[in-house]
């Protein structure tokens, strides 16, 4: 990888190695989310593909086939995804904006992150232990866009 690639080269110019790098692996894009006219709600709810110790999906190279709520996040298509948390990475270098401290491409690991409460390790729950019944209860976030 290039050295600090992400301060040196756009979003579109990274190869796939360094695109890799640039997620952080806080796993709140795998969690469950609904848009609906506008109002975005986020539950504590992961994505069956989730490891959430891990904050990683399982099965990287096949969710797209298996998970039909996943998406493809390419350096054409960040802006779409608004609902991505603040603190993404692809987010925060599409929109000028530097790296958080604690990213591990900084911070030298994923520890300082964990420490800070930033992946969803401490909260999630997979998707197959939640009734539809009771998404309600797992409400962790709720804004209009």
């Amino acid at each position: 990888m290039r050295e600090r690639f992400w301060e040196r080269y756009s979003l579109g110019e990274l190869n796939a190695r360094e695109w890799e790098a640039l997620c952080d692996g806080c796993g709140q894009c795998c969690l469950v989310r609904e848009v609906d006219q506008g109002e975005v709600t986020v539950y504590s709810v992961a994505c069956d593909l989730l490891d959430i110790e891990q904050s990683r999906c399982s099965d990287y190279a096949s969710r797209l086939r298996r998970e039909p709520s996943c998406h493809q996040l390419t350096p054409a298509n960040v802006e779409q995804y608004d609902w991505l948390p603040a603190s993404c990475s692809y987010r925060r270098i599409h929109r000028g904006e530097p790296l958080p401290a604690w990213h591990p491409l900084l911070a030298g690991s994923r520890q300082r992150m964990r420490r800070k409460g930033i992946t969803v390790c401490g909260y999630a729950v997979p998707r197959r232990q939640v009734p539809r019944r009771r998404m309600g209860q797992h409400i962790i976030a709720r804004w209009r866009m």
